[in-house]
């Protein structure tokens, strides 16, 4: 296992990138540590750089700026194999002629485990995926789930690797054994403490998975961070845009003299007061729709639209120009056509240039 570090690792996929022009580059300064058998997701839309990230850190890409540490190790120039790492690409990679065994016994033998050690390991790698019923199988008669299977397997199977990288492994998982394998990913890093990385754009496999994760758009990271840190305090309004089901409100706003925001005309309160006369070409507030609220007084709002999405009804609400998003749990009144709004101060945000105002 390893701690391993991002120190101003930069990469681009041109000859001759210029250093000014960051649309010459796929990864952008990036800095970043994680402690020895921790947890970790990379989350971000397709062509964030995620999987780039994730190759540079296996070694099958070498960064064009920065260097990458295990521990107090300099791997930047060393190839896959000096890494001592596993990865579990999106798509199986399998020994079709094989048995299931043979192919979950694969890279310990390569290592010369002896028989019984590698015999108790795939018990309980096989038991774990629910691949035991197939281990006397050849890999060639199973399906593409049950092959991916097989690879998250192999991946897991070594314990002495310095860490587990997955390059979103569930992709071509049946829906219904998602669920299941993310739990039991979660339940074997907590029994054996390896670091593991995980790459998706799901941002539930990510929240469910990872003890923090590292949120990424076009090249950076825009915030590193508990579930919880990413969701009640997003740092970035891609972070609140991107996590959460529906995502931030996002609303135009403008600072007082006094340092007041003001929406649509009227004050707003804020978790951390705004500086007066903001230099920022774009100000907006944000607050998560579960903490807008139905009110006696405040922004006066037309109902557009209620979703009754189960124990929770998703409400759309105009407030002048702009739709605000309310999550009302089951049993709270809702206006039939038109009504007051009101947002939790310590859950709302001021935003300059999408970055949070502190």
């Amino acid at each position: 296992m390893a701690r391993i570090v991002l120190d101003h690792l930069r990469h681009s996929y041109r000859a001759a990138p210029r250093a000014d022009n960051d649309a010459d580059w796929a990864l952008r300064h990036i800095d970043l540590e994680w402690r020895d058998g921790g947890a970790y997701a990379l989350l971000g839309p397709s062509g964030c750089g995620k999987t780039t990230l994730l190759n540079l850190i296996s070694g099958l890409l070498t960064p064009t700026e920065g260097r990458i540490l295990f521990g107090e190790r300099d791997v930047t120039a060393l190839d896959p194999g000096a890494r001592n790492i596993a990865q579990v690409f999106q798509f199986p990679v399998v020994y079709d002629t094989m048995t299931v065994f043979d192919n979950l016994a694969f890279p310990l033998r390569n290592r010369g485990i002896a028989e019984n050690a590698v015999r108790a390991r795939i018990d309980e790698i096989a038991a774990l995926l629910d691949l035991t019923p197939q281990l006397a199988q050849r890999a060639a008669g199973l399906g593409a789930d049950g092959k991916q299977k097989i690879s998250m397997g192999r991946g897991l199977v070594r314990s002495d690797v310095a860490a587990i990288l997955f390059d979103e492994p569930l992709t071509v998982i049946d829906p219904h054994l998602k669920w299941r394998l993310r739990s039991k990913l979660k339940e074997l890093h907590r029994r054996v403490g390896l670091t593991m990385i995980y790459v998706t754009h799901d941002q539930t496999e990510a929240l469910t998975f990872a003890d923090q994760v590292v949120v990424m758009d076009n090249g950076v990271v825009v915030q590193a961070g508990t579930p919880v840190e990413l969701f009640e305090r997003p740092q970035h309004t891609f972070v609140g845009h991107f996590i959460g089901s529906p995502g931030m409100n996002l609303l135009p706003c403008e600072i007082d003299a006094g340092g007041v925001a003001r929406f649509s005309g009227r004050a707003v309160a804020t978790a951390a007061p705004p500086r007066p006369g903001a230099d920022a070409r774009q100000l907006q507030i944000g607050v998560r729709p579960e903490y807008v609220r139905f009110a006696d007084a405040g922004l006066p709002a037309r109902i557009e639209r209620v979703a009754d999405v189960g124990r929770l009804r998703i409400v759309d609400a105009r407030c002048g120009e702009h739709l605000v998003k309310l999550v009302v749990a089951e049993g709270q009144a809702v206006p039939a056509e038109s009504g007051f709004i009101d947002f939790d101060p310590a859950h709302t945000q001021v935003y300059a240039d999408g970055w949070i105002v502190t």
